[in-house]
């Protein structure tokens, strides 16, 4: 699948695969700003990505490392955003620097759901019970 992309920085780096089989692809800094409770990094990059499909955004294994959480836990980058692609995180004493790998992208189809109003549900093992109550 092709995916149009800007660069919006000369220092962008267009979104790679780390390792061949990998299913998200590596995002670098190009900017950092922080207010003291988050810091947000820009890719200095922009992308149009096919109607049908949406861009989500996870951190990088490695950000334990940095001690930080991504602020919305994953990022939705819908098809119609044409804006640059940018992560919040909370702040923490170890940051990312620009130019590190700060992120993670992965592109894939989404359905289009129409709920439909029903006064009963099909039965299932799982039933009606909430929060960990499958363990």
């Amino acid at each position: 699948m092709n995916v149009y992309l800007k660069k919006l920085h000369p220092n962008a780096v267009i979104p790679f695969y780390a390792k061949d089989g990998d299913a998200g692809m590596d995002l670098t800094a190009t900017s950092k700003e922080s207010n003291g409770i988050h810091v947000t990094y820009g890719t200095g990059i922009a992308m149009q990505i096919p109607k049908g499909f949406v861009g989500l955004l996870f951190p990088r294994s490695s950000v334990y490392k940095q001690q930080q959480t991504l602020a919305n836990s994953v990022g939705v980058i819908d098809s119609g955003y044409r804006g640059e692609i940018k992560l919040k995180f909370t702040t923490s004493s170890h940051e990312y620097k620009v130019g590190d790998r700060i992120g993670q992208i992965i592109i894939i189809p989404h359905p289009r759901i129409y709920f439909v109003p029903s006064k009963t549900l099909d039965e299932s093992d799982r039933g009606d019970g909430g929060f960990g109550s499958t363990s």
